[in-house]
């Protein structure tokens, strides 16, 4: 069976609440809502009023007040519109339940027959509407998602079609270039830490051939033993020519370091 077949069965058995144990499952139930509004393409408001970030993931931005949207923000907003407007849907909280705005922390499924059952987060990542992100305190199902996107990712689904969001190497990004983004190149030793002490950061590390820097968090522990010269995949915020790394999951060992 393909790996998309596969995923596709988890999530519908999960979000159908089945009798066999899912993913949903080990996170904490919370409440309903329907669907009135899409902020983003990872961001909504229910009838109660309760704002919703999805976890685990990341869709370009519409940047309504300030900058233009991101490359495929639309698509990405509209393909949860199309999902999820009007519809009855569960939260499911991994971990932390609010962030600083109020806003729910959760994954969602949808509880209604008005169409095909869905575990939302798990979908749009499928689609390529929208990267894995993750932080240690809201990961609940963060293997699946990165197995999810790498499938996605290689058939160019969504986003993936775009130069924008494919990985590559530093040097063909912009030297200012800011934001969540994925990178890959050589790691590298030691290097110099931030001019202002950052308490969150464990260990700096160069990357070959590049003047990226990526500072790697105490949340991120097991990335900073990744050997130099090995082949790596890295994903973060990037300001600066600095990366933060918090996840160790947002480090994918490519190819081991060449004897």
């Amino acid at each position: 069976m393909r790996l998309s077949g596969w995923i596709m069965m988890v999530a519908l058995a999960a979000s159908a609440a089945c009798s066999k144990p899912g993913p949903l499952d080990a996170m904490h139930e919370g409440e309903r809502g329907r669907v009135v509004r899409i902020i983003d393409g990872d961001a909504l408001v229910l009838d109660t009023g309760q704002s919703v970030r999805l976890v685990g993931i990341e869709a370009p931005a519409l940047n309504r007040r300030y900058d233009d949207p991101d490359p495929y923000a639309d698509k990405a907003a509209r393909a949860l519109e199309d999902m999820l407007m009007g519809r009855t849907v569960r939260l499911h909280y991994p971990g932390l339940t609010r962030d600083r705005y109020d806003r729910a922390l959760a994954h969602l499924s949808t509880e209604d027959g008005a169409g095909p059952a869905y575990w939302v987060n798990l979908e749009l990542v499928r689609r390529g509407h929208a990267r894995v992100r993750l932080y240690p305190d809201t990961d609940g199902a963060g293997e699946l998602l990165m197995e999810a996107e790498k499938e996605a990712r290689a058939s160019q689904a969504g986003l993936w079609a775009l130069e924008t969001y494919r990985p590559r190497s530093w040097a063909a990004f912009a030297p200012d270039h800011r934001g969540f983004t994925i990178v890959e190149g050589i790691i590298g030793g030691a290097a110099e830490r931030p001019e202002e002490e950052d308490r969150r950061t464990l260990c700096t590390r160069a990357m070959h051939h590049s003047d990226l820097i990526i500072d790697m968090a105490f949340t991120a522990r097991p990335a900073c033993d990744t050997p130099a010269g090995t082949t790596v995949r890295l994903r973060g915020w990037i300001n600066e020519k600095r990366m933060e790394l918090v996840h160790p999951l947002h480090l994918e060992i490519l190819a081991e370091k060449a004897d």
